[in-house]
């Protein structure tokens, strides 16, 4: 109790108000930095403390799962017994698989469904394609998967859809949606858009199992409620009760996702949508210097369409933010790692410094500089471990003994290792599968009773049929781990790696010596194949001291002592193709993403552009992002190049070309118009 009093006592006042007003609807506007995740947990500590609500009457919506395992610790830390984990605390995703194995059959599924990835997805949207006779470099999977995620955002299933005015293009998809989700449910399986879609569709149909939600959920509390799009909002609306207790925290500044559908409208109306709402605002700023702040601040203020604050700290007011012009994208990455190398070493770990780049591809100067200078880092956001041929090779094993189902799971099997079964062999078992409305597992069976495959491959699959029905038998009574190692041995997958030896299969067996690590973590099969299907790229660890390279979309939660953001050009940031596509309401959400990148830094930030950068193999003259005058000069140290000229001192002609002095001027840029690469100018 004293120490549940002492941490309220801990916190400052709007915090604690955030906290302690645990009734009706509220809105927890946090800044960046501002301890949102300590009163989110606090407020939930709070809530069972008094117990105003059992641990399992509070509904607790995170982004990831490593955000969630965080808030539970915490949560444990000061609530003791295993009877206050709050174990509806979790993602959208992972929370909606527990109503999905609950309800399956309200919706006409089983309750051990499969959760397809995306390589799955790709494969069912291929053979459809196929089937379709549909060109295939006109409909890519990639292609279909996108619009299908999107009606899914929607909350749109193929009947719901009306496509009177849609393109031959948009027509020929919706026929491939109507396909694959009846595909899916033949196979008794959701994508990841399905996992919300589909509890929504429980809920807005089934209202006895909606009530019986409603009335358990005394509490809702909602973190990153910025990046939430419309179907998560409304599956959020569906379980509100009466007494509105839906607390929403976030920062409308920190919108960055439009492009995965993320509505910032959802936090922008709030308010209107629940009225007696009561909104709390974190100003006040634990992570940086008072330079940065203002010059964060400073930035974010020429957005119109936020409910407006302005972060403030009791910190120093730290080193300037320093602003550096460059003469080429390659002089940039030099300058910032002779800085790194020169200064930075000296007083900061590597782990602790970062260069937040725009677009990807600007990595590559500073990997290839770092590489000469013999400068560890590391690039974020590459092949993520569950994604790794080896592992899905493994998982895929597992998922066919804990679902027979799964014909995804088992095509993969088959032909890992290869087994000499090929595409003739598969197509044959695929028509039969179809005519005879049989999963693969079954078609296989009724093909071997039959006699009707060669000689051979009736040998092969007949001794994997036995072996998956032996480990489904033993999987009872055996550790999953234990299971896959079995698994791993037995099917000569372990044997095909050892046998060739070199690095790439030795990273390869050490990957699976990972897995069965990993595995032991989870408490049985399913759970672990859950944990595989709900994974995100946020939940990597990283080990050694090296620079992080990774996009400002991909640092946002993170924090560093110092941050490095270059290629702050026209056209590259702000991004040229996001002005062109959504205009001013992608101008804002660049300079949300702006906000976000300086935000991240705790005691150091370098914000950089140059005059020139090599592009598609061409060098492009570049002026400096307008975002670069939104900053402003008391906080920021300016270096000794002459960057001051901007858009606005330069003269347009009739034609709308631009004249420039010999210091400026390039053959690049004639080709620019006023109402092409500089519209904002208008």
């Amino acid at each position: 109790m004293n120490n549940i009093n002492k941490l309220i006592d801990n916190l400052n006042k709007e915090q604690k108000e955030a906290v302690l007003n645990t009734e009706g609807p509220n809105l927890i506007v946090a800044g960046a930095g501002s301890g949102k995740t300590r009163v989110l947990t606090t407020r939930v500590i709070h809530i069972i403390n008094e117990k105003k609500a059992w641990a399992n009457q509070i509904l607790c919506v995170t982004f990831t799962n490593k955000a969630a395992k965080e808030m539970q610790s915490r949560v444990m830390n000061y609530i003791k017994g295993s009877s206050n984990s709050v174990s509806w605390l979790g993602t959208f995703h992972s929370i909606s698989v527990k109503f999905l194995r609950r309800h399956a059959e309200a919706l006409g599924y089983k309750s051990n469904f499969t959760i397809l990835d995306t390589d799955d997805q790709k494969k069912l949207v291929r053979n459809i394609i196929k089937s379709e006779n549909l060109d295939a470099k006109k409909f890519s999977p990639q292609l279909i998967l996108y619009h299908i995620d999107q009606w899914k955002n929607k909350g749109l299933l193929p009947k719901d859809i009306k496509n009177e005015k849609s393109s031959a293009i948009l027509k020929a998809v919706l026929k491939v949606y109507d396909i694959y989700q009846k595909k899916t449910k033949d196979l008794n399986a959701f994508d990841f858009g399905d996992l919300i879609l589909f509890c929504v569709k429980l809920f807005e149909e089934h209202k006895d199992i909606r009530k019986i939600y409603q009335n358990n959920f005394k509490y809702i509390l909602v973190d990153e409620f910025q990046d939430t799009n419309y179907i998560q909002n409304k599956w959020l609306n569906l379980l509100v009760n009466q007494s509105e207790n839906i607390c929403c925290v976030g920062d409308d500044d920190q919108s960055i996702y439009s492009w995965r559908g993320a509505e910032i409208k959802n936090f922008l109306t709030f308010d209107q949508i629940y009225k007696n709402c009561k909104i709390f605002k974190l100003e006040q700023n634990y992570r940086s210097t008072k330079n940065i702040l203002q010059t964060a601040s400073s930035l974010i203020s020429n957005n119109s369409n936020r409910v407006g604050k302005k972060l403030w700290s009791s910190a120093k007011e730290g080193e300037s933010v320093k602003l550096n012009c460059y003469k080429t994208g390659k002089e940039e990455a030099q300058g910032i790692s002779d800085i790194i190398e020169h200064s930075l070493k000296k007083k900061y770990s590597l782990n602790e410094v970062s260069i937040l780049v725009r677009a990807i591809y600007q990595t590559r100067e500073f990997e290839e500089r770092f590489l000469q200078l013999g400068i560890g880092y590391r690039v974020l956001g590459g092949i993520k471990f569950y994604e790794r041929a080896e592992i899905k090779d493994a998982v895929s094993y597992l998922r066919i003994i804990n679902q027979k189902r799964d014909d995804l799971a088992l095509e993969r099997v088959i032909g890992s290792p290869k087994r000499g079964i090929g595409e003739s062999t598969l197509k044959q078992i695929y028509l039969f599968a179809g005519k005879n409305n049989l999963c693969l597992e079954d078609s296989i069976m009724k093909i071997l009773e039959m006699d009707d495959f060669k000689p051979k491959i009736k040998t092969t699959l007949k001794q994997l049929m036995a072996l998956i029905q032996k480990w489904r038998k033993v999987s009872r009574n055996m550790k999953h781990y234990d299971l896959l190692k079995l698994v791993l041995d037995e099917s000569g997958y372990s044997s095909m790696l050892k046998n060739k030896k070199d690095l790439e299969n030795e990273n390869r067996l050490e990957n699976l010596k990972e897995l069965l690590r990993a595995m032991q973590d989870y408490e049985n099969l399913q759970n672990f194949l859950e944990h595989v299907a709900l994974a995100t790229s946020a939940d990597q660890e990283w080990e050694g001291a090296k620079i992080n390279l990774m996009t400002m979309h991909g640092a946002k939660g993170l924090e560093f002592d110092v941050v490095f953001l270059p290629g702050w050009e026209e056209g590259l940031f702000p991004h040229q193709k996001s002005l062109e596509e959504k205009g001013d309401f992608a101008l804002e959400e660049e300079r949300r993403l702006a906000y976000v990148g300086i935000t991240r830094a705790k005691k150091e930030a370098y914000i950089s552009f140059a005059m020139k950068r090599a592009y598609h193999g061409d060098w492009m003259d570049a002026l400096p992002s307008r975002f670069v005058s939104e900053i402003p000069d008391e906080s920021v140290e300016k270096n000794e190049i002459n960057f001051d000229k901007t858009v606005e001192d330069f003269e347009f002609n009739q034609d709308n070309s631009i004249e420039f002095d010999e210091e400026y001027r390039s053959p690049g840029w004639d080709r620019y118009k006023k109402n092409k690469f500089l519209k904002w100018k208008k």
